[in-house]
């Protein structure tokens, strides 16, 4: 049951998480009064009702005054009664450095019957207990704040069973990562701090593993410890790892932050049970740390764990299946390669009635001689390692190699461990970019794909041809990964999306059908990876040595669960509510579990309900190796067939130009050194706008420089420009009048020529069409990534324009009057300009 929250909110406003009341969206509102008030709920288990936002709870300035001025962002108090002298926990959010939050604070604490205070800002959080010593106040800083119907002194006193998994520790993160390097001492960059980070969540992942339900934890940091002990007590834990994992963490790694900094960091995780959680902690951690410095440049990036999920199901590997990532980072998809098939363990242990010991030991089995990953970055493999044989309890099969190295060229364990052909399951998302190019002619020449392509004119088929001198890396990855795979082994790799579509690539395509069944494609909108990169990617589902099957899956993720700065984002109705489930939660605005769930009614012959998250063409309806769902696009073929039906003659532009009505010819680059150098418009895919030319253009170019292009472009009146590059103004049109005859465009544009009229077709009447919704949606389906930029190329062809020939009369009047009725005005503008008498 889905339940609606039917409250509607303003532009700028937001629903209080606490109150219920809508309040101003502010900048410390949204990314820290709200983000805390909820850590409260869901970290802390303080009931709602125990909270107070709105109305603001208040405390004095100053002892003498008798007004409570100072508002508190979150009180929390014993009961439900939220009586002023029993508040016992204050929480300030403004948006101060650490030094003058810390100050606040000890205000509000002076002033108030509140012995505990947090101060949160979003990026960095402080916890103090204020106690009375010698008839003075004073303040402490303490590792965390107690839990619901916890003592302060409890503060670290865990039971195993009493850690709590939580969604998202991307905030704890943030706030760890700012503190450590405000305050550490001696190490302040994020590489060196990751690296000490994962040390200390390995030890709590360990501890975690190791500690039973009823006993006390190791990973915790008392109210009244000394920083030196709870550093010693990690040490010591820190030992047992590196112990009982000799093979994969090395003996010299140290633990070396400075005691208040281990204590810190123990404080914030405590709370947490890591291994529960429903993210991938090492890939959150990192990603905080040093996601975008470390593997940006890499053209690598991590993999969000809602993508992972997602391929990981469609694969649906289990305990028979050899698994690997051939790029594996941190270990994102082995990791939870690794829980998949163990949850099916459970399901079947449960079924079967296996005792405890022999479950456990078929896990083992899986974790030890299943799972296998490469990459070539030395302490991300390392990473991987550790936390597979930490999570798996056990040794792992991750090689620090190159995989586009010959194998013959690995290590002597990485080569008894992986071989070519042997492989059931394959999840990876190798590195991009031609700035990373693969080099060498011993590596291109194990590669169908690191060869030149070209076409026979005599047959029209593609031949391999000379050695290239280099190829990006993803082009190998596809091939390197069909080589790992057994017969009928299956793999999900995540692509630059510009190969699904680029008619440059179509070799790529001959290479992958013939080795295998291409199964299914999933697009990925331009969220996925952001804030880290803007790439689009698609998801390649592939078999291997198998027929090309009838139908191929196709799916477009239009939500991928937050938006372009990582933030979450949430199901929403059609008023701006929220859509809230049956036990009163937000819903993650997420397509990834339906298509995953489409898809396996996909593969049992079940998907009846066709929609973008899933949805399938004929293999034979494949275009000019166009593999991207939304060229595709169900439902603008219904829309066209419902208007055939009700009598509109359906023309493509293609058909247009192949019966010379209508011609096209793209403009030209001119070079930016003529820029500001005259008076003549030169004219850019930003000039286009509402169906006119600005009317002056930023870039004015010499008259000689117009001379040289005019013969080429021949511009006129009844000429229309279309945008065919750049995205967002691909589509974009404009009107040529005889005020704008005089200009060059640039290459990104297209000129639009109607060289004869006929009872359908007309510069007015095409203007009108080329601005239809219907034709609109066909351009944006047929916008590619090439190389670098997005286009519509030459799929501007393939546009169809639905006539309705008793309307071309009337509507070629309207547009006429429209286009001249602005160009009236223009010329009364110039007029009056020209014959200022001031």
């Amino acid at each position: 049951m889905v339940r609606n929250m039917t409250k509607e909110t303003k532009d700028g406003y937001l629903i209080d998480f606490i109150s219920g009341q809508e309040i101003k969206a502010t900048p410390e509102e949204v990314e820290a009064v709200q983000v805390f008030a909820k850590q409260l709920v869901e970290d802390y288990n303080y009931p709602k009702e125990h909270i107070q936002t709105r109305p603001q709870f208040r405390v004095k300035v100053r002892p003498s005054d008798t007004k409570k001025e100072y508002p508190v962002d979150i009180a929390v108090f014993p009961d439900d009664k939220k009586q002023e002298d029993d508040v016992y926990i204050i929480v300030e959010c403004k948006k101060k450095t650490r030094k003058d939050g810390k100050t606040q604070l000890k205000d509000y604490l002076r002033f108030s019957k509140a012995y505990l205070g947090v101060w949160f800002n979003g990026d960095e959080r402080l916890f103090l207990r204020k106690f009375e010593k010698n008839g003075r106040i004073e303040f402490d800083e303490i590792p965390n704040i107690p839990q619901y119907k916890q003592r302060v002194e409890d503060i670290g006193k865990f039971r195993r069973k009493d850690l709590k998994p939580t969604h998202n520790l991307k905030a704890v993160f943030k706030a760890i990562r700012n503190h450590l390097a405000a305050n550490t001492i001696g190490a302040t960059r994020d590489e060196v701090l990751a690296q000490q980070l994962i040390n200390l969540i390995f030890c709590k992942i360990y501890d975690e593993r190791f500690t039973e339900p009823n006993d006390t934890v190791t990973f915790r940091a008392g109210v009244d410890e000394k920083p030196e002990d709870i550093k010693n007590r990690i040490l010591n834990l820190f030992k047992e790892v590196k112990r009982k994992y000799k093979e994969v963490i090395d003996k010299n790694d140290v633990i070396n932050l400075d005691a208040k900094s281990v204590a810190y960091v123990v404080g914030e995780l405590q709370n947490y049970c890591l291994i529960e959680a429903e993210r991938d902690v090492v890939a959150d951690a990192f990603e905080i740390f040093i996601g975008h410095a470390l593997k940006g440049g890499q053209g690598q990036f991590f993999t969000p764990r809602n993508v992972i999920k997602m391929m990981v199901e469609i694969l649906d590997p289990d305990d028979e299946d050899l698994i690997i990532d051939p790029a594996c980072g941190s270990g994102g998809f082995l990791i939870e390669s690794l829980r998949h098939v163990w949850r099916k363990l459970d399901i079947e242990g449960e079924k079967y009635h296996w005792n405890k010991s022999n479950l456990q030991e078929e896990k083992m089995e899986v974790a030890l001689n299943k799972i296998r990953g490469i990459d070539k970055d030395y302490f991300l493999s390392k990473v991987a390692k550790a936390y597979m044989a930490i999570i798996g309890d056990g040794k792992s099969g991750i090689f620090c190699e190159d995989s586009l190295e010959k194998p013959q060229n690995w290590g002597a364990l990485t080569k008894t461990k992986i071989h070519l052909e042997d492989f059931s399951v394959l999840l990876t998302n190798p590195p991009f970019g031609s700035k990373i190019p693969v080099r060498g002619e011993e590596k291109l020449k194990q590669f169908e794909l690191g060869h030149k392509w070209k076409i026979n004119k005599k047959n029209s088929e593609l031949e391999k041809g000379k050695l290239k001198y280099k190829e990006d890396p993803q082009t190998l990855f596809i091939e390197r990964s069909i080589q790992l795979l057994k017969e009928s082994g299956k793999m999900a790799i995540v692509l630059p999306e510009g190969i699904f579509g680029n008619p440059s690539d179509r070799y790529i395509w001959d290479v992958i059908r013939k080795n295998g069944n291409i199964v299914g494609i999933i697009s990925l909108s331009h969220e996925a990876f952001q804030p880290n990169t803007h790439m689009k990617t698609s998801i390649l589902i592939f078999e291997k040595g198998k027929l090309q099957q009838e139908n191929i899956f196709m799916a477009i993720a239009k939500n991928v669960g937050h938006d372009k700065n990582g933030k979450t984002t949430y199901r929403i109705n059609n008023d701006g509510s929220l859509i809230l489930d049956e036990m009163g939660n937000k819903i993650v605005d997420d397509d990834m579990p339906q298509i995953a769930k489409n898809y396996k009614l996909f593969l049992n012959n079940q998907l009846t309900n066709q929609t973008y998250s899933g949805f399938y063409i004929k293999s034979s309806e494949i275009k000019e190796s166009i593999f991207i769902p939304d060229y595709y696009d169900l439902d603008i073929l219904i829309e066209l067939d419902i208007l055939k039906k009700e009598g509109y003659l359906l023309i493509t532009i293609g058909d247009l130009i192949k019966d010379k009505i209508i011609s096209i010819k793209r403009g030209n680059e001119i070079g930016s050194q003529f820029y500001g150098m005259g008076e003549i418009p030169f004219i850019r895919t930003s000039d286009i706008v509402n169906w006119e030319i600005k009317i002056d253009p930023i870039k004015g170019i010499p008259e000689e420089i117009y001379y040289q292009y005019k013969g080429k472009q021949d511009i006129k009146a009844k000429d229309i420009l279309f945008v065919k590059d750049g995205t967002f103004l691909i589509g974009r049109t404009a009107f040529i009048t005889s005020l704008d005859e005089k200009i060059v465009i640039q290459s990104h544009i297209l000129k639009i020529r109607v060289n004869k009229n006929t009872e359908y077709i007309n510069s007015y009447y095409l203007m009108y069409l080329l601005n239809l919704p219907i034709v609109k949606k066909q351009i944006r389906n047929r916008t590619f990534i090439q190389g670098t930029i997005s286009t519509v190329g030459n799929r501007i062809k393939e546009i169809v324009l639905p006539i309705k020939k008793k309307e071309v009369e009337n509507i070629t009047s309207e547009i006429n009057d429209i286009i001249h009725g602005k160009e009236l005005l223009r010329k009364k503008m110039i007029f009056l300009i020209n014959n200022d008498n001031l």
